[in-house]
């Protein structure tokens, strides 16, 4: 299996995860490189949404999860010496469904800086503008700031969602199939987002959408019963996969 040749900014080492006695993670390995998209592909129940949530660590709240192998993250091993709060707030999530909370459209963008102890109404003002700007939703939404979240559209709800997780200042986006539950137009303008989200985080997206992984993704990883079949640039995984499965499964013979 091929390995990056950029920088890592996520390095995954044999990893292996079960739950209880089941194993579904087995030898993971790869380097995700840094500011850039890496789409994690695979039939359902493969393990790509398993070893996302390993990048920061939401499989500890499972009961019953074992994990073997190193994740290093900037070279801090984050299984062994990460404090998991600030590793959640280094490595933000979003989710399949916008999972908003029923609050305001700042208040739920502000959450995460004012649970951090910033009080200051202005700075907050600054966070809120900044992260909505980032997530390209500010000017459709800076005349309602005070209105219900959930009042919003799915593609905008999820739009909010990723300004939460920019106003962390995250280093890096884990997003777990985004896009899943929005219509086309609005799933464009949220891979229009990714591609300028990439200039300043690294992105982990985990997809069941081959074209989206063709279109967003710089490098993809294919999943195949918890292993990783194949990882490389995602041109030659769609063009010229070297493992006969991975074309099976990108020609759509099954999956």
């Amino acid at each position: 299996m091929k390995q990056s040749e950029g920088t890592a900014k996520i390095s995954v080492k044999d990893l292996n995860l079960f739950y209880g006695e089941k194993q579904a993670l087995f030898d993971v390995s790869l380097d995700i490189e840094e500011k850039k998209v890496t789409a994690l592909i695979g039939p359902s129940g493969c393990g790509k949404s398993t070893f996302l949530r390993t990048l920061n660590r939401m499989n500890d709240l499972i009961d019953g999860v074992k994990i073997s192998g190193d994740i290093v993250i900037d070279k801090e091993d984050i299984y062994k010496s990460a404090d998991v709060i600030k590793l959640r707030t280094k490595v933000g999530m979003v989710f399949q469904k916008p999972n908003l909370f029923p609050m305001s459209i700042y208040d739920n963008v502000a959450y995460g800086p004012r649970a951090q102890g910033i009080k200051n109404k202005k700075e907050l003002n600054k966070i809120v503008e900044e992260s909505l700007r980032g997530a390209a939703i500010w000017d459709e939404v800076k005349d309602r700031l005070k209105s219900s979240a959930l009042g919003l559209s799915g593609g905008q709800q999820q739009r909010v969602c990723i300004a939460r997780a920019i106003a962390m200042k995250p280093d890096v986006i884990l997003m777990d199939e985004p896009t899943s539950a929005l219509d086309p137009i609005s799933t464009l303008k949220v891979e229009e987002l990714i591609a300028q989200l990439k200039k300043a985080y690294t992105i982990v997206i985990v997809t069941h959408n081959m074209q989206q992984a063709a279109r967003v993704s710089d490098k993809t990883a294919f999943f195949l019963n918890g292993e990783v079949i194949e990882y490389d640039v995602t041109n030659s995984v769609f063009s010229n996969p070297k493992d006969q499965r991975t074309e099976d499964y990108v020609t759509g013979r099954f999956g």
